[in-house]
């Protein structure tokens, strides 16, 4: 099959204070080729990446794949021959319809989705949500958790609710404005509670928790033993880190602005048993059914948002699926674990050894929290960014999600030791 060769470029002058150095052609997916031109700026970036690009340890929106914005790039001005951007064709086009169905499919692949569970793409319309539902969150995950109690409860039903951090807590803070919320365990920050202290409702509708608290760095290492409840879990920073028994649940949800695309849709991953039970006050583009019914696309879904997801899963199958991934992410955190225990003391973690996470790494310098600054600042001149812990917790936060590369993690740790060694 013949591939057709395309690419813009651009003049010497458009590129203002840059300065091409290097142009190579880049083998991408779907036989489109782009022709790639490396750009040093003034101040250039010591990771040695392409393009000039920083190691970003944000916790979200975060570092996506260079494989994946390569391709978005060669689409961008004329999608797979279709003569427009996925940004301009229309939602109910076989075009996009093609885009919806190969990131569902894909995701389905990846996770071993039964077929009794609907996968839905959705988003947060503040302007036909809010005059329905004025306590409702704007926007991306945390839409669910207003979401979540109106379709799988009746009012006055018993909520339980696990609460191991910022995010767990404030969802059960929503629940609590739509049913009885019964808080089965509060954590520390730095641990998952012990599951004999938990206080279970043997009526609850559904058992909520967090997978991963991104700001605490608190992780599950296995899904919460609830027995015969509906477990609900919020995903939004671990999604796609590693294999999960999506059998286990009733519903799973996810911001993709961590793991598997830009900010803009939240995946929602739901039984069958569960939908069609929603509340007549709930705005309708939060109610399940009619999410499922007209197949995410009740209104004009974010497009660009779920092509760019449909991009990551296929290249996580090309990879060797989540098994892979999981193997590459244990390696990126032992790395940086390593790091901070092998630092006789001058970096702890808050967080206890069985709940660390992997994706998201809180850290301090617990003898002189006046050098956490410093540190920040400096790596920031090595071209490593965002590693300022979150405001509520201070210290520093490296967010190693999916596509943070190793090269990034080893970079981080060698920084850490010399940062260590000249702080002395």
């Amino acid at each position: 099959m013949a591939i057709t060769m395309s690419a813009v470029v651009q003049p010497a002058a458009s590129l203002g204070a840059r300065r091409v150095h290097s142009v190579r052609r880049v083998g991408l997916s779907r036989q489109a080729v782009v022709v790639r031109a490396v750009a040093a700026e003034q101040a250039p970036s010591t990771t040695a990446q392409p393009y000039g690009r920083v190691f970003n340890f944000s916790a979200g929106p975060a570092v996506l794949p260079v494989e994946v914005l390569e391709q978005a790039q060669a689409d961008l001005l004329n999608w797979q021959g279709s003569g427009m951007s996925v940004m301009e064709m229309s939602h109910r086009g076989k075009e996009f319809q093609s885009i919806i169905d190969g990131a569902e499919a894909d995701l389905r692949a990846l996770l071993a989705i039964p077929d009794n569970y609907q996968v839905l793409f959705m988003q947060a319309r503040p302007e036909s949500v809010l005059v329905l539902c004025p306590f409702h969150p704007q926007g991306g995950a945390s839409s669910q958790f207003s979401a979540i109690p109106l379709n799988l409860s009746a009012e006055g039903d018993t909520l339980d609710y696990i609460v191991t951090g910022s995010w767990s807590k404030k969802a059960a803070g929503e629940a609590k404005k739509y049913g009885k919320v019964n808080v089965v365990a509060t954590g520390d920050n730095k641990s998952v509670p012990d599951p004999s202290s938990w206080k279970l409702s043997p009526d609850a509708k559904y058992v909520h928790y967090c997978d991963n608290e991104t700001i605490q760095g608190v992780e599950f290492k296995a899904p919460p033993v609830v027995g015969d409840k509906v477990l609900v879990a919020d995903m939004s920073s671990n999604f796609c880190s590693k294999p999960v028994d999506v059998s286990k649940y009733g519903l799973i949800y996810a911001g993709a602005q961590k793991n598997i695309g830009p900010a803009g849709v939240t995946i929602v991953i739901v039984r069958d048993d569960l939908i069609g039970n929603s509340r007549p006050s709930t705005p309708v583009m939060l109610d399940y059914k009619v999410q499922a019914d007209d197949k995410s696309m009740y209104n004009t879904p974010p497009c660009w948002a779920i092509y760019m997801c449909g991009l990551v899963f296929a290249k996580m199958r090309r990879d060797g699926g989540l098994a892979a991934v999981q193997q590459a992410n244990e390696k990126k955190a032992k790395v940086l674990y390593d790091a901070i225990a092998g630092s006789n003391g001058f970096y702890s973690s808050p967080v206890d050894a069985a709940a660390r996470s992997m994706m998201n790494v809180p850290f301090t310098i617990p003898a002189n929290a006046e050098l956490e600054k410093e540190f920040v600042s400096q790596a920031a001149k090595r071209s490593m960014i965002q590693l300022k812990g979150h405001r509520s917790v201070g210290g520093m936060r490296a967010s190693i999600y999916n596509s943070m590369p190793l090269d990034g993690v080893q970079q981080l740790a060698n920084f850490m030791k010399e940062f260590a060694a000249n702080s002395a």
